[in-house]
């Protein structure tokens, strides 16, 4: 047994958990009064976020970047394929467009204009932590949007409704809603060391949480389970959930667990793994501080997974309990 205490590693300040606890309010009870979401799009309190396919628009100003255009410099950017209301920010109206490829190209010339990906917003911080959840919905949304034009039950032609939350068809009167793929990502525990997994498309020497979609007929603890035994061959017994975090790419909530192994035998799948392998305490400290002996990381704060891992590190098996 681990007599480490929570003061045995120094990892800093505890970061937050990026695209969770927006204070956006959804308003979804106004969505299809059209009325009421016309009014909030031409009212100056109001903003837009841009989106181009996987590129976020920010414009540049004295203070730095910002995600949120005015209503007023809108028109100017392109014509949106779509328009969706994401909600009321202090009664103010939050809403995203979507601009097509040719469009966001152009807008990539203009020196107004810094156009990046999600991920290395919320990474590098480049706008304020607070628009982070916004623009994980605004993402997953037009997406959906881009990939659902065409009726799944029919093949017919779809049209926008509830302000950008459905999609209708004129052919056979299907109503599509937006999905979200639940998640389970895991960090099984042996005693003092955790599993860390390794995928051949993570940067060079990062090291993570196994993770996988909960199947049909399943819950999120058989998940886990069936995960960590397919991918590393480790069986596991008792699991406790974490916390869960909207993940944008292109529309998953992750659910995260912490799970009991009940055998230390790994057997790698190769097929979904490079590798995985048991790491102790003070080694997960050292990937997350970045001060591994052989340079070997954890995901960014950003990501759940680093989150999981400092949670064990920082209070041990007791995160079972």
């Amino acid at each position: 047994m681990e007599h480490l205490t929570t003061a045995s590693f120094d990892l800093g300040p505890k970061p937050r958990l990026a695209y969770a606890g927006g204070n956006l309010d959804r308003a979804a009870e106004r969505r299809a009064d059209e009325a009421f979401v016309r009014a909030r799009a031409s009212e100056a309190t109001s903003a837009f976020y841009v989106v181009g396919g996987e590129w976020i628009l920010l414009r540049k100003s004295h203070a730095g970047l910002s995600p949120e255009f005015p209503p007023q410099s809108v028109p100017a950017l392109g014509a949106p394929e779509e328009t969706i209301f994401l909600g009321l920010q202090s009664g103010a109206g939050r809403f995203a467009i979507g601009l097509g490829a040719d469009a966001i190209e152009r807008l990539k010339t203009n020196g107004e204009f810094h156009v990046t990906d999600l991920r290395t917003i919320a990474v590098q911080g480049l706008v304020p932590f607070t628009h982070l959840p916004a623009l994980a919905e605004a993402k997953s949304l037009l997406h959906w949007h881009a990939r659902h034009r065409f009726c799944a039950n029919c093949g017919a032609p779809t049209r926008t409704a509830q302000a950008g939350w459905r999609r209708d068809c004129a052919q056979c009167d299907a109503q599509h809603f937006p999905r979200t793929d639940p998640v389970a990502i895991m960090l099984a525990i042996d005693g003092g060391r955790c599993l860390l997994g390794r995928q051949s498309r993570f940067p060079p020497g990062m090291w993570s949480c196994l993770a996988g979609f909960a199947e049909p007929g399943e819950n999120i603890e058989e998940a886990v389970r069936r995960e960590t035994r397919e991918e590393a061959g480790i069986l596991c017994g008792r699991v406790r959930y974490f916390a869960s975090q909207p993940w944008p790419y292109p529309s998953s909530l992750m659910i995260g667990c912490h799970a009991e192994a009940l055998s230390r035998d790994i057997r790698v799948d190769r097929e979904e793994l490079e590798d995985a392998r048991w790491f102790s305490r003070a080694e997960a400290a050292s990937l997350l501080t970045r001060r591994h002996p052989q340079g070997l990381t954890a995901p960014p704060p950003m990501a759940i997974a680093h989150h999981l891992i400092r949670d064990w590190v920082e209070n041990g098996a007791r995160v079972l309990d």
